[in-house]
């Protein structure tokens, strides 16, 4: 998705659909984009692209009144693509800033994600996806109002231009809005022309947040904020132990709770239904449920991690594989042998889990903030019985998601909707603090073992590592495409494709996938949220017992890989590492590519008393272009913070089958004096385009125990930090 040369874009019929369409008294934008189905998963022909007239991918609505409506086809949590993405079409179509107003779209196929065959917002992936379609949506509405300017006023459509909301000719001006439904009935030109990157005024540029000023004042609405007339609110209690049964409850105290409404028996527990929140928690805190815990009630992750390290001795199935490593290692100079362990992880987004489900005689409203509209749009319509199309998503904004929003199992949308139909009224269900760190899905366990040897010089001439943990992708659609020969691509990605390794001769990547109980899902990074921690680890270690600086070291490794070094040069110069520190502290680097973008890490932490402050973090990331650098910066920061949580404190165990966190109290995310002073800075770069909500997430944990051990001497193997320096 590099930055366009070839200015003129066809956008004949076959490419875009009817424009000539009145809704409200405006003009309505149907875009698709031409090349999608070089990126769908196999099987997925269907969904988008052009070998079949497709469906309207998302719309463009002006108004008489002229405002600019966008609809996104991806959800908002955070992660400002409500900016981003109108900017792109604002851009192109010369739009008046301040008339850009923003919608989610409903769940339909039409919006399926340019890459991944279905609708889902996840991957770092929403900016550049939608990088064309989303200008050249802008382009032709800009074309269609030229066009209906020009008959109007009986003048030549060259002679025109156009300037914040206008098309101008001499002194006379006409508003988009006044255009607007004589646009909708022009003959859709066959090609636009996108602009230059030399013309560009918006994209590259700082751009405040459009969704900015709700979020301040509290007039957003998010999914807690949901209340429909006649509504009640329901609160599960499920099993301690995942995979438990229930095999019979009293709820004689709780119907006895002023408030409460129903006590309804569901898939996955018991639900009581109430007035408001407060009173169905009561209602559920006074259930007595006797239940079937299970072949997992013995369930203990001290012992699991005992058993990874049992298989991890022994043969895996090939990741990577190039020449004779075990023979290079007994040659080598000097020998590396290291383990390290990264824990179970809950997503913990600031709003906990809720959705609100209307089931009526033939349709079915749900409302929820959700990164995966047309997964739980299925699984409603098989709940209910109702086809799809009469199943309506209605997506608010999301308060946090890192990936536990985007589930194909569709988890807590189909519980609410059992709950709802259960209950046979329109119900909330609302996940407390405790059900959301309890409730699974989460980043795996994983364990590595690794041995590398070292030449003469210190450079690594062979490479083994074991990876062990379950796989994400093994039960999900993208099974077939991420999983091949048994290897889940995302247990092993940072480490089988890594720069480092492409210059060993003899290297050997294996993994052994676990088959767990523990529902387990992608977190922000991905697989990468521990690989990278793993790999930067190493080669600090290499770099150490090489003699050599950890800068430098690196530099030579990744010569050939410039995208690498253009991140890690940026971020070595601004954190000013050939000076020397301050008394007390440590500096530690790391440099990780993910999503296509590539990000450098400079952290200064100091060690008092065993606990680990984090002082500064400069980070640089070359993630091609940056068409909103505020939104990058700030997702920058937010990934070190997210990343930081997970490196200090955070972990989820198990014992006896239960999870043996439950709160903020004792699953610790990062708090806000711990948090670093951090410094961004973006390589400035013509390359293909790369995510940012993510990439910021694996340079973290190892810039950190890189620099305690540059300070203290002691390395870091097993995260979370917690009490290891004490």
């Amino acid at each position: 998705m590099n930055a366009p040369t070839d200015q003129s874009m066809n956008t004949s019929r076959r490419t875009f659909l009817k424009t000539a369409a009145f809704i409200a008294g405006g003009l309505v934008i149907a875009f698709s984009i031409p090349y999608a189905k070089r990126f769908l998963l196999p099987g997925k022909e269907d969904a988008a692209g052009d070998a079949k007239m497709p469906e309207p991918n998302a719309f463009l609505r002006i108004g008489t009144d002229d405002t600019i409506t966008v609809l996104l086809a991806h959800s908002e949590m955070g992660q400002s693509i409500w900016t981003t993405l109108p900017m792109l079409i604002a851009e192109e179509l010369d739009a008046d800033w301040s008339k850009i107003k923003v919608e989610h779209a409903p769940a339909a196929p039409a919006y399926a994600h340019t890459a991944y065959g279905l609708q889902i917002t996840g991957g770092s992936s929403t900016t550049w996806s939608e990088f064309d379609r989303y200008r050249q949506a802008g382009a032709l509405t800009r074309a269609l109002l030229v066009q209906a300017a020009a008959q109007k006023l009986g003048v030549d459509a060259a002679t025109l231009k156009t300037e914040n909301g206008k098309v101008i000719s001499g002194d006379q001006q006409l508003s988009y809005g006044e255009l607007a439904e004589a646009a909708a009935g022009m003959e859709t030109p066959s090609t636009v022309k996108l602009k230059d990157p030399k013309d560009w005024k918006i994209i590259g540029k700082a751009t405040k947040r459009l969704d900015g000023p709700e979020k301040i004042n509290g007039s957003a609405i998010f999914g807690q904020d949901i209340h429909i007339d006649g509504q009640l609110t329901a609160v599960v209690a499920r099993s301690p132990v995942f995979g438990g049964k229930v095999k019979s409850y009293d709820d004689s105290a709780a119907r006895k709770i002023k408030g409460v409404k129903n006590v309804v028996q569901v898939p996955t527990g018991v639900a009581v239904l109430a007035d408001n929140y407060w009173t169905a928690k009561q209602g559920r805190d006074a259930l007595k449920i006797d239940w079937d815990l299970g072949e997992n009630a013995k369930l203990d992750s001290a012992q699991m991690l005992e058993d990874y390290r049992k298989l991890a001795g022994e043969k895996g199935l090939p990741a990577a594989k190039v020449g004779d490593s075990a023979s290079a290692i007994g040659k080598a100079a000097k020998t590396i042998e290291a383990e390290y362990t990264t824990p179970y992880l809950a997503h913990s987004p600031m709003e906990p889990l809720n959705c609100t489900v209307r089931i009526g005689d033939d349709s079915c409203d749900v409302w929820t903030g959700t990164q995966m509209q047309g997964t739980d749009q299925q699984a409603v319509a098989k709940i209910t019985g109702l086809k799809p199309e009469q199943v309506k998503i209605h997506t608010v904004f999301l308060g946090g998601g890192f990936g536990r929003r985007a589930n194909p199992a569709a988890d807590f949308v189909s519980e609410a909707t059992h709950v709802a139909k259960a209950a046979g009224g329109t119900v909330k269900t609302v996940w407390t603090r405790e059900d959301d760190v309890k409730g699974g899905y989460y980043r795996p366990m994983y364990l590595h073992k690794a041995r590398i040897g070292l030449a003469a010089d210190g450079q690594p001439m062979a490479w083994e590592q074991a990876i062990v943990g379950q796989s994400i992708m093994l039960g999900t659609p993208f099974e077939a495409f991420m999983i091949k020969n048994g290897v889940d691509a995302t247990s092993v990605e940072g480490v089988a494709d890594s720069p480092y390794l492409k210059g060993i001769a003899d290297h050997t990547i294996e993994l052994h996938t676990v088959k767990a109980s523990i529902p387990v899902l992608w977190w922000r990074s991905v697989g990468h949220s521990h690989t990278g921690f793993v790999m930067e680890s190493l080669v600090d270690e290499a770099a150490h017992a090489a003699e050599q600086d950890p800068l430098v070291y690196r530099r030579e490794l990744l010569k050939n890989h410039p995208r690498h070094l253009a991140a890690l040069n940026l971020a070595a110069e601004k954190a000013g590492w050939n000076q020397p520190t301050a008394k007390g502290i440590g500096r530690g680097i790391a440099v990780h590519e993910s999503f296509g973008s590539y990000v450098a890490q400079v952290a200064e932490v100091s060690v008092e008393e065993g606990a680990v402050k984090v002082h500064r973090v400069v980070c640089a990331i070359d993630c091609g272009l940056a068409v909103n650098p505020d939104s990058l910066k700030a997702q920058l920061e937010s990934a070190i913070a997210f990343g930081l949580g997970a490196t200090l404190q955070s972990q989820i165990t198990f014992k006896d089958g239960q999870v043996q966190q439950s709160n903020f109290h004792d699953y610790q995310v990062l708090r806000m004096n711990q948090m670093p002073k951090v410094e961004v800075h973006i390589v400035q770069s013509t390359e293909k385009m790369g995510g940012v909500g993510e990439p910021g997430v694996p340079p973290i944990a190892p810039a950190v125990t890189n620099a305690i051990f540059a300070l203290t001497g002691k390395r870091i193997r097993s995260l979370p930090i917690g009490s290891q320096l004490a």
